[in-house]
């Protein structure tokens, strides 16, 4: 029991600093390697002095549902790690870990619906339409990706488990 615990905490603190690093980082959509785009900024890197300039994202009402979506998926993960440590030291034997599972489940579908809306919308997020053809989507994106099947089966792996001694 204390392994699958330690486990379950391990990936949910693996998935919460995915997260993190996917809604921070500045690669969801990159030009080049002389351009990138994310949640909030768009840069470029300058040749003459190598360093990367950049401004804040032309704000649209897509890229601020998928900000809000993103920000809103690291609050529920965040929260249902805390509930899950209150719950562990709180709850009587046998209970289960209904509320930690559906915050994570919560965190999944958010972090699902705000990168589809940017896989949908990138015509109408990105700040320019030439970047849809000579572009790619980069790490970060993929990265929001995989935290969506994490996030769900450990949501999952939640609400099935039961606290023992």
């Amino acid at each position: 029991m204390a392994y699958l615990l330690m486990s379950i905490t391990l990936l949910h603190l693996v998935t919460l600093a995915v997260l993190f690093i996917a809604i921070m980082e500045k690669s969801w959509w990159l030009l080049d390697n002389t351009e990138s785009s994310d949640l909030w900024y768009n840069c470029r890197l300058d040749n003459e002095t190598k360093t990367w300039l950049c401004a804040s994202s032309r704000e649209t009402a897509w890229l601020q549902a998928v900000q809000v979506l993103m920000v809103l998926s690291l609050v529920f993960s965040s929260v249902s790690f805390l509930v899950f440590l209150g719950q562990l030291f709180t709850m009587s034997k046998g209970g289960l870990f209904y509320l930690t599972g559906v915050c994570q489940a919560f965190a999944g579908l958010t972090t699902f619906t705000g990168t589809l809306i940017y896989t949908l919308h990138a015509k109408e997020i990105l700040p320019d339409s030439k970047e849809l053809s000579s572009g790619h989507f980069g790490y970060c994106f993929i990265l929001a990706w995989v935290c969506v099947p994490l996030l769900l089966c450990s949501g999952i792996m939640y609400i099935h488990l039961r606290k023992r001694e």
